[in-house]
């Protein structure tokens, strides 16, 4: 009987060793793996994380357009004002602003 328990406690100790050794390596092998793949997306995550360029600023509008757009802004003021959305008071204030500038 003692070397029948010899031999069933030695096995335990080599399963739970090997079972020790197996987790370590796994665990060892995924920690490798994030790394690589944190590595790779990184050029990708810089790429995303610069701000995008600002557009560029709108060519000077020519003589004529810079009226009809005043007289556009101006319909569309009225509109407002009609609609009931905008007061007496700051459609005034707005349209001093579009002929003022």
């Amino acid at each position: 009987m003692p070397g029948l328990l010899r031999g069933v406690a030695r096995t335990a100790v080599v399963a739970g060793t090997a079972t020790a050794v197996s987790n370590r390596v796994s665990r060892r092998q995924a920690g490798r793996w994030a790394a690589q793949q944190d590595a790779q997306a990184e050029p990708y995550q810089q790429q995303y994380q610069q701000p995008p360029p600002q557009p560029a600023a709108p060519p000077p509008a020519a003589p004529g357009d810079d009226m009809s757009a005043k007289i556009a802004q101006l319909k569309e003021l009225g509109e407002l004002k009609d609609q009931g959305v905008l007061t007496e008071e700051e459609f005034a204030a707005q349209k001093s602003r579009i002929l003022g500038s």
